[in-house]
């Protein structure tokens, strides 16, 4: 009985120790899954962690790239800026060049422009001229600087001018060798100068070329009373018949001769 007990139980030890290898087996295999699934996971941690890396490098790379964009315009605009201001500086040191020749010049300048103003007004047709020679002493006397001086005297320049274009009517006074008198005085730009006594029965237009009143006959008087209507808005404006002042040669010499001047002068 005892052995028969006992061959059971070994054959039952046996049929255990038979069903215990598959077990382990198994055990070996899920834990080698395991292994392989930790290891898997770690990888993919890796490579995941990797990507990240990978896509911060990249999006750095782009910040970067477009910074260096901006600041590669920003470069050209302010080199265009510079090259600006460089140009700018430049013009600006020779304009304080030229001002620094120019100023040194004004002295002379205004010299000038006195001495031609005066000798224009001594040769011209002999209308008020203590007035105009009077406004060049004036601009001389009041304590002007040279700039200041220059600008009036441009002023008494353009009113000379103007005194071509323009017909001009006063009363006032003639130097004659019987003493002076008073008489009505008319101006027909710069190429008549006439006058009329008030009683009209004398009358006279300057010759230029002879430095002279020469006496006029009734036609002519008649003619400068109307012209004197006419300069005071009296009379419709009207053909007048009158001899003149200058002669064409004369305003060629004369023209000739401030040209000369302001040539030899510069």
């Amino acid at each position: 009985m005892i052995s028969r007990l006992c061959v059971a139980l070994s054959s039952t030890a046996i049929t255990c120790s038979v069903l215990s290898a598959p077990l382990m087996a198994n055990e070996d295999i899920v834990l080698d899954g395991v292994k392989a699934q930790q290891v898997q996971a770690a990888l993919q941690t890796q490579i995941d962690a990797a990507d990240e890396q990978t896509r911060a490098t990249l999006e750095e790379l782009r910040q970067l790239e477009r910074e260096t964009r901006l600041l590669t315009r920003e470069n050209s605009a302010l080199s265009a800026r510079l090259t600006t201001q460089a140009t700018r500086q430049q013009r600006m040191s020779n304009a304080l060049d030229t001002l620094e020749e120019t100023r040194a010049a004004l002295p002379q300048i205004e010299a000038d422009m006195t001495r031609q103003l005066t000798q224009w007004i001594k040769r011209d047709l002999p209308f008020l001229q203590n007035e105009r020679m009077a406004r060049v002493v004036l601009i001389d006397s009041e304590g002007l600087e040279s700039v200041e001086r220059i600008s009036e005297l441009l002023g008494v320049w353009r009113q000379e001018f103007a005194y071509g274009r323009e017909v001009d009517t006063w009363r006032g006074r003639l130097a004659a060798k019987s003493g002076e008198r008073e008489v009505d005085f008319l101006r027909i730009g710069r190429i008549g100068f006439y006058y009329l006594s008030p009683d009209g029965q004398e009358g006279g237009v300057w010759l230029a070329e002879a430095s002279r009143w020469q006496s006029l006959d009734e036609s002519a008087r008649r003619d400068v009373r109307h012209g004197l209507r006419m300069a005071n808005d009296q009379r419709a404006p009207a053909l007048l018949t009158l001899p003149l002042s200058v002669t064409v040669a004369d305003q060629s010499t004369s023209a000739s001769a401030s040209e000369s001047e302001a040539g030899g002068e510069q």
